[in-house]
């Protein structure tokens, strides 16, 4: 994938990898942690490959899962053999994508083909992150840091532009699976903005802290 991507040039089938809560995004980091065999796989099968996997939310904990209509592409871009044949990886977020049928195949992981028509934008180099309302954000993730004994992450959000706060906050902030799923969803970035300044605002009311302004 070494030509700038667009909707012609993205892998029409991908592996996928369904993972409750783990929630990647277009420019977003994620490290994983690679140990079943099945996903060791996939990994090395990518590896030989473009390099890329679709990220996706399981919908239920049947076996195997239904899984939500969207997920987002990820590339690995670094990768560790650990001991026992495990896979220490990062995959970064290129673009969202929907399911349109799984695949028939052979290999022990999850396939299928993937339609990015809707999330054209995420190919877009640079978000426009004007929409961020950062006072209000500001104000809630404090005390939604304290109760969580994050404060840790405070001077990184405070310095970080505002696409980077959204979306770092949507992967890493513990809400539940339905929650990060429609933080993914968003079409936009400000409709992810506002998504995620209400979830941190009820989040700290409902741990005693003061809910803010919600709109």
């Amino acid at each position: 994938m070494s030509l700038p991507l667009n909707l012609f040039n993205l892998p029409q089938v991908i592996p996928l990898f369904p993972l409750a809560g783990a929630l990647l995004l277009p420019r977003g980091r994620l490290p994983l942690h690679i140990f079943e065999p099945r996903y060791l796989a996939m990994i090395d099968d990518a590896l030989r490959h473009q390099r890329v996997i679709g990220m996706v939310q399981p919908a239920n904990a049947e076996t195997p899962p239904a899984l939500y209509p969207v997920g987002c592409l990820g590339k690995i871009t670094s990768w560790n053999e650990a001991d026992e044949g495990r896979y220490l990886i990062t995959l970064t977020g290129l673009v969202r994508f929907r399911i349109m049928a799984e695949v028939q195949t052979m290999t022990p992981y999850r396939q299928a083909n993937a339609n990015y028509t809707s999330f054209a934008a995420d190919l877009d180099t640079i978000a426009d992150d004007s929409c961020v309302d950062r006072k209000r954000l500001g104000a809630s993730l404090k005390t939604f840091f304290k109760q969580r004994e994050m404060e840790n992450f405070w001077p990184a959000v405070e310095s970080a532009p505002g696409e980077v706060v959204i979306n770092s906050l949507s992967m890493i902030c513990p809400f539940e699976v339905a929650e990060k799923q429609a933080l993914l969803e968003a079409p936009t970035l400000a409709d992810r903005a506002h998504l995620l300044t209400a979830l941190v605002e009820m989040t700290a009311a409902a741990h005693g802290g003061p809910a803010g302004a919600l709109q």
